[in-house]
């Protein structure tokens, strides 16, 4: 080194020397290695790719129902599809929807639950029957691509972000009125779905 550099310039190099390469860990990847995972529908004539949607919860209480869960989504993520996954533990909207979807069906509350373009799969034991016999790929074939080591940078993966508006709190101050009042932005745990990977 010359006797120009500037003591910023050494700490700098210091910290890079010491600092252990992230680059083997998911969602630590430079920039230049990242790939554009592709889409599995044909881009050319315009058509949406189709939704995949599993419910599922992220507690643990159940042991079963959490690895059932767990199962689902790697089974689904082995195939790099995009997942729209809604934990009914952390909004109890998403618990309703499934509760009334299951109810017009006939079927009673059971996660996971996997939903093809609008279309009822089924729970864990269908997910599972079905990627056996190879009959899931052709059900996922025309979903969105997505990395499966993919961490979203804004939420760590959770899909929930505290409030803007009330910053998790679920109050928010009214001049006019001059009282709090309820949030109506967020959920009853002061969440928002991250507008980064739930969109």
């Amino acid at each position: 080194m010359d006797m120009d550099t500037s003591l910023s310039e050494i700490q700098n190099l210091a910290v890079a020397v010491s600092t252990p390469a992230r680059v083997g860990m998911p969602g630590h990847r430079p920039a230049a290695a990242k790939q554009q995972w592709r889409r599995h529908h044909d881009e050319s004539r315009g058509a949406r790719p189709q939704s995949v949607v599993l419910y599922t919860t992220s507690l643990r209480g159940v042991r079963r129902t959490f690895t059932d869960c767990s199962a689902a989504r790697a089974i689904l993520r082995g195939f790099r599809v995009a997942i729209d996954e809604r934990d009914v533990s952390m909004d109890a909207a998403f618990r309703r929807e499934l509760q009334a979807l299951l109810a017009a069906r006939g079927r009673a509350f059971a996660l996971p639950q996997l939903l093809i373009g609008g279309r009822l799969v089924g729970g864990a034991d269908e997910v599972r029957q079905l990627n056996e016999t190879g009959q899931l790929r052709r059900l996922l074939d025309g979903a969105a691509g997505q990395d499966p080591a993919f961490i979203c940078d804004a939420c760590g993966g959770v899909r929930f972000v505290p409030c803007t508006g009330c910053g998790g709190s679920r109050k928010v101050y009214d001049d006019e009125e001059d009282r709090v009042l309820r949030c109506v932005e967020c959920n009853e745990n002061g969440l928002v779905r991250c507008v980064n990977c739930c969109s």
